[in-house]
């Protein structure tokens, strides 16, 4: 199996093989997580996270889990107009990101928050931030925690992307699941039936990738006609 990827070994290679290839910076990027065992979005999943963008028309993106800056610079570059608040925990990944955004250009159009998304998020919310794109991407035991805050801040009609969803298969069966993950696999499952039961919200589970939830907030009057 190719990283986390909870498909097939010949899909992936497959899909990767199909992809364009990247170069320069990118291509750094991608290799210095690969050396360093640095989680960063896998390819076919962040394609699908620029598809999005572009069919949205996102320009306001909420990132949670910069890490090295390599989705936060993809997603900043698919439009000129598009603009990425992102938080990072760690401060060595947090270093390596604003270095990594000023190396792109992108410094004046990405925002770092360096801290807990915990603490942060609030005081985004608090700030009437408001977002057409989030994308969750951290620990994973805490996006129920996330979600609160995020779903204030995300515009209607806007869209909520949840990575790592099915944990390497473990979300989806107990046969899969290793005795120290199953605190964070309990809380997965918990946020997956969260979505898709959450009055105000329209979710699909991608498998994708590690999993993909996508989740789009329902304007006012489709929640009223659709009695959720």
């Amino acid at each position: 199996m190719i990283d986390d990827s909870i498909n097939h070994e010949y899909i992936i290679r497959y899909i990767r093989d199909v992809l364009p290839k990247s170069d320069g910076l990118l291509k750094e990027l991608e290799d210095f997580a690969a050396a360093n065992d640095v989680p960063v979005s896998q390819p076919e999943t962040i394609k699908l996270i620029e598809i999005l963008i572009r069919l949205s028309g996102a320009e306001r993106i909420l990132e949670i889990g910069a890490a090295i800056g390599y989705s936060a610079v993809r997603m900043a570059g698919v439009s000129g107009g598009i603009t990425v608040d992102t938080i990072e925990i760690d401060r060595k990944a947090a270093d390596y990101a604003e270095k990594v955004f000023e190396r792109a250009g992108l410094s004046d159009r990405i925002t770092l928050h360096r801290g807990n998304a915990g603490d942060i998020l609030p005081r985004l919310r608090g700030e009437g931030r408001r977002f057409d794109l989030i994308f969750v991407d951290a620990a994973k035991a805490q996006y129920g925690s996330f979600f609160d805050p995020c779903f204030e801040m995300l515009v209607p009609g806007g869209l909520l992307i949840s990575d790592n969803i099915l944990y390497k298969g473990m979300t989806a069966t107990d046969d899969l699941v290793l005795h120290r993950k199953r605190t964070i696999v309990k809380r997965l499952r918990e946020y997956v039936a969260m979505l898709n039961s959450r009055s105000g919200l329209d979710t699909a589970v991608v498998p994708i990738g590690d999993g993909v939830a996508l989740s789009v907030k329902k304007h006012f009057n489709d929640t009223k006609t659709n009695g959720a």
